[in-house]
């Protein structure tokens, strides 16, 4: 994100949340090992993912936070029946990414300096990258920090917030 046009990195809430998805294709993606850092100081590793030109079939993002009043879960929502969800040069920093993926034209243990298949998702010089002309993943799941970048449309959009709801998954 710092050599590219994407948005530039910012300090995390500290509170990591759930994406989940029955599929995702996008065309291009990149990925190369960060950290992210919250404002107590405290580091995550991450896997930065960029998609170039994404369709998910559904989205759902959930996070708890805990207040005076207990555990409420953000909870956000969208597709579906409602239509595709769309995103454009979109990176999100995650701790894991669990699915059925199938990559094309996949290149492995490239330096992420030199990444190009997602516009400005490029990580530091000597760091360790992989990208694929495309992608395919069904069932996502993942624990994100961040998501930033380009374009988000959500069809069908829900936010809620609830007293001990369910997360995504």
């Amino acid at each position: 994100m710092a050599q590219g046009a994407l948005a530039a990195s910012f300090a995390v809430s500290g509170t990591s949340f759930q994406v989940s998805s029955g599929r995702l294709s996008s065309a291009g993606l990149s990925s190369y090992v960060s950290t992210d850092t919250s404002l107590d100081g405290k580091g995550h590793p991450v896997s930065m993912l960029a998609v170039g030109d994404a369709t998910l079939s559904d989205i759902c993002q959930s996070a708890r936070v805990e207040t005076p009043l207990g555990t409420i879960t953000f909870k956000l929502t969208a597709g579906g029946d409602a239509g595709a969800v769309t995103a454009k040069n979109l990176i999100i920093s995650a701790e894991d990414l669990v699915g059925d993926a199938r990559f094309g034209t996949v290149e492995i243990g490239r330096d992420a300096s030199t990444l190009d298949k997602v516009p400005g998702a490029r990580g530091e010089r000597g760091t360790f990258g992989l990208q694929a002309g495309d992608v395919s993943v069904a069932g996502v799941r993942s624990h994100a920090w961040s998501a930033t970048g380009g374009t988000f449309n959500l069809r069908g959009l829900r936010v809620g917030v609830s007293l001990d709801g369910a997360g995504c998954f």
